[in-house]
Formats: C-alpha cells, sequence, structure tokens
C-alpha cells in the first residue's frame, strides 16, 4: 500500500464508519423509542428506511455519473451535508410526515456516501490499482456495526433519541465533511462540453444482467439478516443469549474474511473470492440445520465472512472485468437492484418467518446459491 494511497484510505475508512452506523445501522436502535415517542408503529420506521433505500439505489447511476466526471470529493462532501440534514430533521420530528421527510434526506445521503459512491472515488482517482485502497476502506468501515450500535445505544439511554441524532449530524460536519473535502484530491482534468452533454453507452449485456442478479440475491440476504438474525436463530432453537452473542460475532467476522481476501485472494480474480463468499451462509444454514440453536455462533461467523467479502466484490469484481472507465457510472447501475432488493428483504422475510420459522434460511440459502450460479455464468461469458 503506497504512502499516497493511506491517508485517502484511513480518510475514507473514517467517513465510512460514520455514514453506515448513523444511517443503515440507526433503526435497529432507535426505531422502537421513535415510534413510541411520535405515536405510531415501529413498522413506519422502517417503511421509511426502506424507501430511504430504494431512493439511495435510484440515485446511483446518477452519483457514479458525477463522480466519473467531478471525482468523490464533491459528492462524497455534500453527502456529509446531507446526513447531518437528514439527522438534524429526525431529532426534531414531531410527526410521521416530518419522519418521512428526514429519511428522504437519509435517502439521499446514502445514495450519494455510502460504498458504491467511495469505491467510484477510488476507481477514479487510482484506477485499475483501486482493487487494495477498496479492501481497505471495507476494513475500517466493516466495524460500524460493532462501533454504531453501542454508540447509538449509549446515547439514547443517556441523553435520548433526539440528541443522539443530533450528535451523529454534528459527528457529520465536524469529521466526515472535513475529512472529504482535506483528503480527496480534486479533479485535475477539467471534462469536455461533450463529456458532460453526452450520456455514457453501457450495454446491458449477458455480464452486466448476471453481475446485476448475483449482487441483487446476495444483498436480499444481507438485509434479510441484518434486520431478522436474532428471530430467526431463536426459531432455530438459540437462546436469546445466544442469538445476541451470534449477531455480535458478524462485524468480527466481515473484517477477518476481508484481512483474508487482502492477505491471500488478491493475486487471484476477484470472481474467485465472490464465488466462495456466496457458499458460505449455505454451509452455516446446513449446520445450523444439523446442530441446532448451539451451532448460532458458526452460522453467524460464516455468514459475516461471506457478507464481508462480498462487500468488496461490489466494487473490485466490475473494475476487474469492465476497467475503470465510466467506473463510478456502472456501478450505480449494478447497485441500484441490489439496494432495491436489499430495501425490500426485510418486510418479505418477515412475512416469511411467520410461516416458515428457521426454515426460512432454505429461501436465503437458495438465493445465495443463485448468485452464485449467475457468477458462474460471468465466468463463461468473460473469462477470468
Amino acid at each position: 500500500m503506497s504512502q499516497r494511497q493511506l491517508p485517502i484510505i484511513l480518510a475514507l475508512g473514517t467517513t465510512q464508519t460514520l455514514a453506515w452506523a448513523s444511517s443503515y445501522y440507526l433503526p435497529a436502535i432507535l426505531a422502537d423509542p421513535i415510534a413510541h415517542d411520535l405515536g405510531g408503529s415501529t413498522n413506519w420506521i422502517f417503511a421509511a428506511f426502506s424507501a430511504a433505500l430504494v431512493i439511495s439505489g435510484l440515485l446511483g447511476p446518477r452519483v457514479g455519473r458525477q463522480i466519473d466526471i467531478f471525482g468523490g470529493r464533491l459528492v462524497l462532501s455534500i453527502s456529509s451535508l446531507l446526513f447531518a440534514c437528514g439527522l438534524t430533521l429526525l431529532g426534531l420530528a414531531n410527526s410521521i410526515g416530518v419522519l418521512a421527510g428526514a429519511w428522504l434526506l437519509l435517502g439521499a445521503g446514502m445514495g450519494l456516501g455510502l460504498y458504491d459512491a467511495a469505491f467510484g472515488a477510488l476507481g477514479r482517482i487510482f484506477g485499475p490499482s483501486a482493487r487494495k485502497p477498496i479492501t481497505g476502506i471495507t476494513l475500517l468501515a466493516g466495524f460500524a456495526s460493532t462501533i454504531g450500535w453501542p454508540l447509538t445505544a449509549w446515547g439514547l439511554q443517556t441523553i435520548g433519541w433526539r440528541d443522539t441524532c443530533f450528535l451523529w449530524a454534528a459527528a457529520h460536519i465536524v469529521i466526515g465533511l472535513p475529512l472529504n473535502l482535506i483528503f480527496l484530491p480534486r479533479v485535475k482534468d477539467k471534462p469536455s462540453i461533450t463529456t458532460l452533454a453526452v450520456k455514457p453507452h453501457i450495454p446491458i449485456d449477458r455480464t452486466m444482467v448476471f453481475l446485476a442478479f448475483a449482487f441483487a440475491a446476495a444483498w436480499a440476504v444481507t438485509g434479510a439478516m441484518a434486520a431478522h438474525l436474532p428471530r430467526i436463530l431463536e426459531a432455530a432453537g438459540a437462546t436469546s443469549v445466544q442469538a445476541v452473542t451470534a449477531g455480535a460475532l458478524i462485524g468480527p467476522a466481515q473484517v477477518f474474511a476481508r484481512i483474508v481476501e487482502a492477505a491471500f485472494l488478491n493475486r487471484y480474480h476477484p470472481l474467485l473470492s465472490t464465488r466462495l463468499a456466496c457458499i458460505t451462509h449455505p454451509i452455516g444454514a446446513a449446520i445450523l440445520a444439523i446442530a441446532g440453536g448451539g451451532a448460532s455462533g458458526v452460522f453467524a461467523v460464516l455468514h459475516g465472512m461471506g457478507n464481508g467479502v462480498l462487500t468488496i466484490a461490489r466494487g473490485t469484481l466490475p473494475l476487474a472485468i469492465f476497467g475503470p472507465e465510466n467506473y463510478g457510472y456502472r456501478l450505480g447501475l449494478l447497485g441500484a437492484p441490489a439496494r432495491i432488493s436489499q430495501a425490500m428483504a426485510p418486510l418479505a422475510f418477515s412475512i416469511l418467518i411467520d410461516y416458515l420459522g428457521s426454515r426460512v434460511l432454505v429461501v436465503s440459502s437458495l438465493l445465495s446459491l443463485l448468485a452464485l450460479a449467475a457468477l458462474c455464468m460471468v465466468g463463461r461469458d468473460r473469462p477470468a
């Protein structure tokens, strides 16, 4: 890792940790108290959150295009402001309508400020050499839930959910915005009028379709497990303590897998590590089905390892297959279905769990294996 890469990796790793902790991982802790104070149902909170994820997915291609042209500095800096505004409005919310407006802003912030935008910025800066920096920022941001959930819970207990939102908003202004402005370089080559006016033509060929499907299937599993893991594990026979302990293992497992990817698998085409990542969830589900709730920790570790590598693959696989040209725009196109499936998965799996219990892992395993099959078709279509 070069001296030029390290400051950017540390800065983006920090801002990504902040962004994920204060948006994606926020409802898990604050949904119930917010719903209680506003006199509404928790379902409204998660509906607003799902809408925010859909918005972030729909914004992806346009955001990626702006990063391809202007670089990530301005886009990620604006995301810090959007996060701050959304969190401030959330802290001020006195009705479901204001709550929905806050999550609309947060959805825009996620569209401009989560992994796809950060990966696009790294691709714009480092070109074909962006694989290591992408892995680097995911190593740091892999602890977003490990850091974010305890901090949000501590804020809820000590100062209340409103002031907790205000503190997260302040962190984006005091920490996130300066890091994005200082450490992300300005783009030196000015775009031509033709570049600005002409939308890039990216064929939606077999490879694009298979990749988009693989990411959408994998991220549906990620969204479902993030929302329902303790419930599923308890249905499989785990105690509440075992379920919570297993959930705490996911973050470290993600980071461990990313270290393995960076240390040993980075010499191979990322198709290899992505395919391997697709089979860890089904293996964990099979072990849980055979051994029962006592194997909850094993399942959580295997699921976390696969999820950790799949996150990196969202950035490294398109770069390796298609190269750096129009990389941000391509990431936006590929990521839109994944964000939408991730938004829909919690509700869909909630309904399925009511009927299937822990056997819902058959569905999630099938999705993982379908993602693997799609990735195998990518290998045939474009040789690695």
